[in-house]
């Protein structure tokens, strides 16, 4: 059983779906088909982006999205926290040298003329600087209203004290990870374990503040969205991680 949960977790919907087995407090076996098709969402992911970006065709801000994408689900949020990094003064604004740097830090494979192409169209008043909330809110894959509300729900049942934000105490008033293998063996902590699961939104680049906010959460599931392509399915599967009604 701890095999197939190590499993579970070393993928990407492995961690989506963490709080399901913080509930089924790792005593109820995980059907194999199930955790076929979980692990295969991820993989998707990346692969029909990376499909996107061989066909070519598009315009600057569908490569970027697909760019992004090729790197998993926090990919995005990955660019965003690049951005954040050199928003010094907390403006939430950044002019076309920082915006070109955050590109290129990050590491994706876009022209100089194609990173101007896009400051420039988001930079509609000419004043030189670009909103960066606005940017990310337009480079994550389109959702329905079906799928955001579901997110919101979610994040409404996490964020216990309705501040806006997820903090460890938020997760430890909804949930326990004291039947989780790594805590019963005493590898890891309660505080450490559900430490991770807050840890799974800022993917690799991020700060690991231990903080999720509404923004952060709602990017990772819309680019979790990107490859799942009914909303009753992605529905179903939010429901179920987080046991919504």
């Amino acid at each position: 059983m701890h095999k197939m949960v190590d499993e579970f977790f070393s993928v990407g919907w492995g961690k989506l779906l963490l709080i399901v087995v913080f509930l089924q407090s790792c005593q109820q076996s995980l059907q194999s088909k199930s955790l076929n098709d979980l692990e295969k969402i991820e993989a998707n992911l990346r692969n029909k982006a990376s499909e996107q970006l061989a066909a070519g065709g598009m315009d600057p801000l569908t490569k970027m999205r697909a760019l992004c994408l090729t790197r998993g689900a926090t990919g995005i949020h990955g660019l965003g926290r690049a951005f954040r990094n050199m928003d010094d003064d907390g403006s939430k604004a950044l002019n076309e040298e920082e915006f070109t740097k955050g590109v290129k830090e990050f590491g994706l494979d876009i022209s100089k003329e194609e990173i101007k192409q896009l400051f420039r169209s988001f930079d509609e008043d000419g004043s030189g600087s670009i909103n960066m909330t606005e940017f990310l809110l337009k480079l994550r894959p389109p959702m329905s209203q079906q799928r955001i509300a579901v997110i919101n729900q979610a994040f409404a049942k996490m964020d216990k004290t309705g501040d806006g934000v997820i903090t460890l105490a938020d997760l430890k008033n909804v949930y326990s990870a004291r039947e989780h293998p790594k805590f019963k063996s005493g590898e890891k902590s309660e505080d450490e374990i559900l430490t991770e699961f807050l840890h799974t939104f800022e993917g690799g680049r991020g700060n690991g503040d231990g903080q999720v906010t509404k923004e952060e959460f709602t990017n990772y599931y819309a680019s979790i969205s990107a490859s799942i392509d009914s909303d009753e399915y992605f529905e179903v599967m939010m429901k179920k991680a987080y046991v919504l009604q």
